[in-house]
Parts: structure tokens; C-alpha cells; sequence
């Protein structure tokens, strides 16, 4: 493969990994695959960055170590844990306006379900 092909090789893969592990990184507190897809763009990423296979160790190895230490505590700690992880979503959701357009879908003209932020109004 010549030397401008595999730039241009490693600067989309440097692109797509990227944006990959940006989209995991918004998605880790919400329901569903966030760390997944973290592991992905990392992995796309390693496919040509040393770096990148270093912090996808790094990253696997404490993510690991922090699903055992969850299991280990007490189900208060677990419990807060999920509730925190919840108001998380649930403000997150707010902010964003999630609410308000199903406010205005529903016609229900609630003003508190409008995101505070003007940008999302």
C-alpha cells in the first residue's frame, strides 16, 4: 500500500473511531450500550494508534475492576448508585428538551417540562 493511502487510511480511521468513541462517551450514562460503544471506537482506533490499544486496556481493565467493586458494596451503595445514574438521564432528557417536545406533541402546555436552556426551546 503506498504511504498516501495508508495516511489517508489512518486519518479515516483516526475520524471514525473518534467520532464512534464521542458518541459512547454521551451515551454512557443512559440505558444501553454506552461502554459498548466506547470499547468500539477505542478498538477502531487501536487498529492504528498504539496509544489507542494502551487506553482500551486501561479502560477495559477499569471498567472490570469497577463492575466488581459495585457488585462487592451493600444494596444501599448499589441503589444509590442507580438512582444517581437516573437523575442523571432524567435531567440530561430535561435539558435537552426531551420532555418539552412530547409537552408540545401532547399539547399538555406544561411549561416546567420546556427545557430551561433557549437553545433547545
Amino acid at each position: 500500500m503506498s504511504r498516501t493511502k495508508k495516511q489517508i487510511k489512518r486519518i479515516g480511521t483516526g475520524i471514525v473511531g473518534g467520532l464512534v468513541l464521542l458518541v459512547g462517551l454521551i451515551a454512557i450514562p443512559y440505558p444501553g450500550p454506552g461502554w459498548l460503544i466506547v470499547f468500539s471506537g477505542l478498538a477502531i482506533l487501536a487498529t492504528e494508534f498504539e496509544w489507542a490499544q494502551r487506553v482500551l486496556d486501561r479502560v477495559k481493565g477499569k471498567y472490570d475492576q469497577w463492575q466488581r467493586w459495585l457488585k462487592q458494596q451493600p444494596s444501599a451503595v448499589r441503589a444509590l448508585f442507580w438512582v444517581l445514574t437516573c437523575l442523571i438521564v432524567i435531567v440530561t432528557i430535561w435539558l435537552l428538551n426531551g420532555y418539552g417536545l412530547i409537552n408540545s406533541w401532547l399539547q399538555l402546555n406544561w411549561d416546567w417540562l420546556k427545557s430551561p436552556l433557549p437553545i433547545f426551546r
